[in-house]
């Protein structure tokens, strides 16, 4: 460099033209260009897609945890199963409303995969097996978060936690960084509104998935898991909530009046950031089609419905389990599972549930039954078609007073 330096001073010395020694100089300028400037043969590297995020809303009981699998074992998706238990465990002294902000922030810092949000719920010595139910998530059960299998691997819960137990907490924040779409599934939630911050901030990419079930069957199911719900319950109901006999009808009401202001508030004048973010599923409609269901929900996530993942959902919902555990993702006979209640549950109950729960059957297309015979006929459908004059009808009717938003 030094000698090529003299050589030019030289030429320019020689060269009295003024127009030759600035091209002298150009040629020296150029030549450091060259070889000190760093140089990029490669193409410009495309900007990272943001994230997909899918929260998927419903209640207890209503085949959400099912629902959250579709997700959960898709090979793109990093899915957490109702990470605000942790919110509500610590602060079970107050309402639903009350937790609703904690809540919100929480999903919020879930979906930005930014897990420190959790340090306020949970021990500064946790591990990954101490987030609530972890181990339905596939993405926990598989590279970054866990060696053992593949990413691409259809992944059960019970091996996973044989297996991945021993992790630290930090791997879920690095699992979470490595995938395009961001799912949770959460049941404590109880106000679309609330969510509305979520819905436009630029950050996120937030689409809702409103998950609903007969509120006969979610009746029935919750009996059976009464220990299992009984801190949740006290949550929904507060103080004020009658306690015996009528605390099961009475937080049946509370859910079933969330539903319908959730419905209402995503399908009925929504704003423009609602716009094709919300979709409606009933449970129902999942179990008597699953392919075609799983494959409407993948369309509005932006997910790819692979062979493999066609061959497992069939298969989950084609067992002979009858799902009676609570947060239970076993194969079984969904159509069978869907209809037990009505086999089982006694006539006067279901009144009362129906009694309760009215608005949000007519509106949501569930047929009302009026005597123990309709019950146990089962040829008698109980769901009325999205697309029927009935159906149509019944929702108009609930629909009329909703004000503008």
């Amino acid at each position: 460099m030094l000698n090529f330096l003299r050589l030019c001073r030289c030429i320019a010395t020689m060269v009295k033209s003024r127009r030759v020694h600035l091209l002298l100089i150009l040629v020296v300028l150029f030549f450091l260009l060259i070889h000190f400037l760093p140089c990029n043969n490669n193409a410009p590297l495309e900007e990272k897609p943001s994230p997909v995020h899918i929260l998927i809303l419903s209640s207890w009981r209503s085949g959400s945890s099912f629902t959250g699998q579709i997700f959960s074992q898709h090979p793109s998706v990093f899915y957490l199963m109702e990470p605000a238990w942790h919110v509500w465990v610590k602060m079970s002294q107050n309402s639903a409303k009350v937790l609703h902000m904690a809540v919100r922030d929480l999903v919020r810092s879930v979906f930005l995969c930014d897990m420190s949000v959790f340090d306020a719920y949970m021990s500064s010595q946790k591990k990954k097996s101490d987030l609530f139910l972890w181990e339905t998530s596939r993405a926990l059960c598989s590279p970054p978060a866990c060696d053992l299998f593949n990413r691409t691997d259809i992944i059960t819960a019970s091996n996973c936690k044989k297996i991945c137990s021993k992790y630290p907490f930090s791997k879920v924040e690095e699992a979470c960084k490595t995938y395009s779409h961001i799912a949770i599934k959460e049941v404590r939630f109880f106000d679309l509104k609330v969510l509305y911050p979520l819905l436009n901030d630029p950050s996120l990419n937030l689409k809702i998935i409103h998950l609903v079930r007969d509120p006969r069957a979610v009746f029935s199911s919750r009996e059976k898991t009464v220990a299992d719900l009984k801190r949740d319950s006290n949550i929904i109901m507060g103080s004020w909530g009658a306690k015996g006999e009528m605390m099961p009808y009475n937080t049946m009401q509370v859910i079933c009046k969330s539903h319908v202001e959730i419905y209402k508030a995503g399908s009925q004048a929504t704003p423009s950031f609602l716009k094709d973010r919300y979709l409606l599923v009933r449970y129902e409609d999942i179990v008597r089609d699953p392919l075609a269901k799983a494959a409407q929900m993948y369309r509005f996530a932006e997910l790819h419905f692979t062979p493999e993942l066609q061959k497992w959902v069939h298969n989950i919902t084609h067992g002979k389990g009858l799902g009676a555990r609570a947060f239970g993702i076993e194969s079984r006979d969904a159509q069978r599972v869907s209809q037990a209640w009505r086999k089982t549950l006694p006539f006067q109950k279901i009144k009362k549930v129906q009694n309760v729960c009215k608005d949000a059957m007519d509106l949501l297309g569930y047929r009302l039954i009026q005597s123990e015979e309709e019950q146990k006929n089962m040829s008698l459908d109980l769901l009325f078609a999205q697309n029927s004059s009935e159906y149509q009808s019944l929702k108009a009717e609930k629909l009329v007073s909703v004000p503008t938003l």
